[in-house]
């Protein structure tokens, strides 16, 4: 009797230890983690894309320069002379603290910091620190050293703007 008493006692704890163990590997499938938690993980994040070089340098554009736009393709001449005019009161691109340059966003009154990013496709961009091409950017049409040709990435904001043309000031006498 006594006997029987200790082998159905150790084959109680058998069973339950064997339970506890089927258990707690379960809470570590679909997601879940722990014995008793009902939160599922958060899916581990992928690794931050790095930002690529742009092919133009931030000291490429930082100056003064002729501000105008158009939406025509066919008034970019017309457009770009404009600009050109708009040299009496320039818009300044700066140096920023950390290698960006300082330009507005559209839509802001304030400048920032931007940097200049460039994509696998080979596109160049002007905007915050993130990936190329995200809404908040302008991607760079044209850059020849003297004309520097933008477009906002954001919807709305390109059929706003349009496309910037800054022509280059002539240095200050």
């Amino acid at each position: 009797m006594i006997r029987s008493r200790h082998v159905r006692t150790f084959t109680h704890l058998a069973i339950a230890s064997s339970l506890a163990m089927m258990l707690g590997g379960c809470g570590s499938f679909n997601g879940f983690s722990g014995f008793g938690n009902s939160e599922p993980t958060a899916p581990a994040e992928p690794p931050p894309v790095p930002e690529m070089p742009a092919s133009i340098r931030s000291d490429e554009i930082v100056g003064r320069w002729g501000l105008a736009s158009y939406m025509n393709p066919a008034d970019r001449t017309r457009t770009e002379n404009n600009a050109r005019g708009q040299c009496k009161q320039p818009y300044i691109i700066g140096a920023g603290p950390t290698g960006g340059v300082i330009m507005h966003l559209a839509d802001e009154a304030t400048p920032q910091e931007l940097r200049l990013k460039g994509s696998p496709s080979g596109k160049n961009y002007i905007g915050p620190i993130g990936p190329a091409g995200g809404e908040k950017d302008r991607e760079i049409v044209s850059f020849d050293g003297r004309v520097l040709v933008t477009k906002f990435i954001d919807k709305d904001a390109a059929v706003r703007y349009g496309n910037m043309i800054y022509v280059r000031c002539a240095p200050k006498a």
